[in-house]
Order: C-alpha cells, then sequence, then structure tokens
C-alpha cells in the first residue's frame, strides 16, 4: 500500500491552503509594511537640524520635511536636508579652516576655485547647490513665472513649455550624478547641467553665469519615491518651484 506524501513540518494548512514557513514570513512582512506606510514618521522640524562651528552657516527650510509630499516624500526632504546638505556644510567649514576662503563668501570660493582642489570643490559645491535647490522649493510652488522672468523666458526659449521640456532634458540626460541649471549669463538666460557637485559659477565649466534655479538630480534626491523613474521626479519638480523666487534671483543677476 502507498504512503500518502507527508507534508512537512515547516508547512501549513489554513482553509484548505498549504503555506510554506516563507510563504508565512512574506506575508508577515508585507503587512508589517503595509502597517509601517499607515503610521506617520515624527522626522522632527528642520529648525532643529545642527552643524559643526564653522565659517559657513545653515541656511534653514522655510518649510516643513512633509510640505510637498506629494511630489518630494518627508523622508527624503528629511535625510537630503539633515544628512547630506549638513554633511557637506561640516566638510566645507573643515576644508576652509584657517584659509583665505573663511573669510569669503561662498560666490566668492567657488568663483577662485582651484578645480584640482577635489575636497573643495565638491563640499562648497554642494553647499552652494543645496541652497539653491531648498530655496527655490516651496509647497506653494508650480504654475509659470510672471513679468519681467516670463518674458525673458519666451524670448529666449520661445515659450514657457520649451523652457521646461530643454530644462527637463539637461536634467534627464546627465549620466550618473549632477544638476540641472538655469543660469544668467551676459544677461541672457541659458540652460545647462553639470556633473557631481559642480555649478556654473566654477571657472572652466561648460556652462558659466549666475544660478538662478537648480534641480539636483543625485539618486539621493529622488530614488526613495521614484526609484529609477528620474523622468517623473523631474516632471514633478516643476509643481514645487517658488517662481516669485526665481524671478527674484533673476533681477538680482540679470
Amino acid at each position: 500500500m502507498k504512503l500518502r506524501k507527508l507534508i512537512p513540518m515547516t508547512a501549513l494548512i489554513f482553509s484548505g491552503a498549504v503555506f510554506s514557513s516563507g510563504e508565512l514570513y512574506a506575508q508577515k512582512k508585507k503587512k508589517e509594511t503595509r502597517q509601517a506606510k499607515t503610521e506617520k514618521v515624527n522626522y522632527g522640524s528642520p529648525s532643529e537640524v545642527k552643524a559643526n562651528e564653522g565659517a559657513f552657516k545653515i541656511v534653514p527650510l522655510n518649510y516643513g520635511y512633509d510640505a510637498v509630499s506629494s511630489y518630494i516624500d518627508q523622508e527624503t526632504m528629511f535625510i537630503h536636508f539633515s544628512k547630506h546638505y549638513v554633511g557637506y556644510l561640516n566638510n566645507l567649514n573643515k576644508a576652509v579652516e584657517g584659509k583665505a576662503q573663511a573669510n569669503q563668501s561662498i560666490e566668492q570660493v567657488l568663483k577662485t576655485l582651484d578645480m584640482n582642489n577635489a575636497t573643495l570643490r565638491n563640499n562648497a559645491g554642494g553647499y552652494y547647490n543645496h541652497n539653491l535647490y531648498f530655496g527655490v522649493i516651496s509647497p506653494k510652488g508650480g504654475g509659470m513665472p510672471t513679468g519681467t522672468l516670463a518674458t525673458a523666458i519666451n524670448n529666449e526659449f520661445g515659450s514657457f513649455e520649451n523652457f521646461k521640456k530643454l530644462f527637463a532634458e539637461a536634467g534627464g540626460k546627465r549620466f550618473g550624478s549632477g544638476w540641472a541649471w538655469l543660469v544668467v549669463n551676459n544677461g541672457k538666460l541659458q540652460i545647462g547641467s553639470t556633473a557631481n557637485q559642480d555649478n556654473p559659477l566654477m571657472p572652466g565649466l561648460e556652462i558659466s553665469g549666475t544660478p538662478i534655479l537648480g534641480m539636483d538630480v543625485w539618486e539621493h534626491a529622488y530614488y526613495l519615491k521614484y526609484q529609477n523613474k528620474r523622468g517623473d521626479y523631474i516632471q514633478n519638480f516643476f509643481n514645487v518651484i517658488d517662481w516669485n523666487k526665481v524671478a527674484e534671483l533673476y533681477n538680482k543677476a540679470k
């Protein structure tokens, strides 16, 4: 007589279905993940973030980490500001301690930079770039520019929609980590991109000028929400741009 094959001890029967211990573990993890997503994590306030003492200081966010969570999630904003940005700031202050750059503005540091000084290049760039990035984001952002900035964009790029296309391409086609920029160069608007933490104030790069809009396309800026879909992040970035702030920077730079 044939014996019925026994179900291993690592399997259980529920409602006529057989679940292995591995399957039960997977189901448990899915349930925990669903529960975690429904729980609101308290990341605190950006005003609580501290940096080491030094020549350069934190430029605080004027909104909470969750202020633009429909487009850039709260966890990303928390990590981006309190970890990445503060890390660049602390390393910048170490790099300039006791040196002439400690008495300069960050713009002066960048314009007179020795591009072979990788530590200063990366961290001064990271500090400046993130100040601009966080500064042009707003929970009341989106829409279209107005006034002289709108006129300049239409004159230079044909239309606002064409500007968006070109700016998105600058960020999307940047291989690896980097930034997309809208700059004022000799009174004219230009779009371009730079690698890593470089920016158009630095000497000898493919784009020069005074940045008035910067979009971070490092993975740390979008990966938790968008994974490999950088294009989706870029399109949603237009929903958080504070065009009043960009216009203010434009009027100073032109």
